[in-house]
């Protein structure tokens, strides 16, 4: 049986296709079912998120081509549209793929942590669907061993690198615990959506939501067990606020020095931490001239991501090194399958010639031969008949001086000189 691994991603292939070909909860058991029918193809799972979707395949007798096919027929496209952007890894490559996904060496943001949650739950999908057996359940198992591996052994997940997770970082080295602490969160897009998830995770003591558009500021807020506020409010509330994050889309800034000093002499000028990450800013520069204000830009974070990008790309040089060994021992695994294949085989021919070996000594005894020479009569036989195979093949060896098959053969039988080896 061998492994494969095919699909498209975020690297080669525009959203505009990788959309077309993503496999949602309503459709995926269906599919994994689909795909497992055809012949040749012994197991299946669908690994599909917004920036990938792989299928990792036990195959017996069927080829990439299959599933290519498969996947294009499943969508409703012709398979012209998606084959430029397809890939595919056979055996010790797919292995190697699949632990790079799961330990974040093959995402967008490197080191990301939510694809191994991603990879766990298409494996559960697919053991749920019944699409699992021996050989891909080994290898996902192995998979979440290894990148267990690289997040305890690496600092692959330990430096932010998205700007929001930066500001949020900045945050805990001013403010060391953040249970106490108030963020006021200015406008309510993906950047400010993460800076209150990171917020939250880190236990912050209270979140407050400033936008616009007050139905969006409280859909936000509501999330994080925060509470809205108009723009217009914010003169009133940010004397509340130790960190404060803005990114909104306004041309003007939304915070002036003047509303800035009314607040500080509210909060008899306890320090407040300000990021600014909107281009064009949203709060004055003037106000880094003000005391008890810490305030950074989006490139000030910028400067921090692309040296935590640097600090995540040597660990991502260590992972390599773990994953290069893992797939060596997973490779091995799966090559010893065949190796037992061979060995029950084996087993089953001796068992045969012992079985007629012992019939024809029990009629000997039946007839009244005497048992002494009945259990030479087995040894013999059954020892003549072991050996005659392999003895026939070593001589045959010999005289075509297939030295290799010598050497094996004296490795496989550990054959001792006829002193003993002394």
């Amino acid at each position: 049986m061998s492994l494969l691994a095919i699909g498209l991603n975020h690297k080669n292939a525009p959203v505009s296709i990788r959309e077309r070909v993503t496999f949602g909860p309503d459709i995926i058991v269906g599919a994994l079912r689909s795909l497992t029918q055809r012949p040749g193809i012994e197991e299946a799972i669908i690994l599909s998120t917004c920036n990938r979707t792989e299928v990792y395949c036990a195959l017996t007798d069927a080829a990439p081509e299959d599933i290519s096919h498969w996947l294009s027929e499943f969508h409703g496209l012709e398979l012209e549209t998606i084959s430029p952007y397809l890939y595919g890894h056979e055996n010790r490559k797919g292995v190697q793929h699949l632990l790079n996904v799961a330990c974040g060496l093959d995402s967008m943001v490197l080191g990301e942590p939510q694809i191994l949650g991603q990879v766990k739950q298409a494996y559960q999908t697919a053991t749920d669907a019944g699409s699992v057996g021996k050989l891909l359940g080994r290898l996902f198992q192995h998979t979440f061993s290894v990148a267990k591996q690289v997040r305890t052994d690496t600092a692959i997940g330990h430096s932010p690198v998205s700007v929001a997770f930066a500001a949020v970082s900045l945050a805990k080295q001013i403010f060391s615990d953040l249970t106490e602490q108030t963020a006021l969160l200015i406008g309510a897009g993906e950047t400010i959506e993460l800076a209150a998830r990171h917020l939250h995770q880190q236990g912050v003591g209270r979140i407050i939501v400033a936008n616009r558009t007050m139905e969006r500021a409280h859909s936000l807020a509501n999330q994080f067990q925060g509470y809205a506020i108009a723009l217009t409010e914010l003169p009133a509330h940010l004397a509340e606020a130790d960190i404060v994050i803005s990114s909104t889309a306004s041309p003007l800034p939304v915070l002036g020095k003047g509303t800035v000093e009314s607040a500080l002499k509210k909060r008899k000028h306890q320090p407040m931490f300000m990021v600014d990450i909107a281009v064009p800013r949203d709060i004055e520069a003037e106000i880094t001239d003000l005391k008890d204000i810490y305030l950074y830009t989006v490139d000030d974070l910028q400067e921090v991501v692309a040296e935590n990008m640097r600090s995540r790309q040597e660990a991502a040089e260590q992972a390599g090194e773990i994953i290069e060994l893992h797939t060596e021992e997973f490779m091995g695994w799966l090559r010893s399958l065949d190796a037992a294949g061979m060995v029950q085989d084996y087993r089953r021919q001796a068992e045969k010639m012992r079985n007629e070996v012992l019939e024809r000594s029990l009629r000997q005894l039946r007839k009244g031969t005497p048992p002494e020479e009945v259990l030479h009569f087995l040894a013999r036989t059954l020892t003549n008949k072991l050996l005659h195979t392999p003895s026939t093949q070593i001589r045959q060896a010999g005289f075509e001086g297939q030295m290799e098959l010598l050497e094996a053969a004296n490795t496989l039988f550990q054959i001792q000189d006829s002193d003993g080896g002394k």
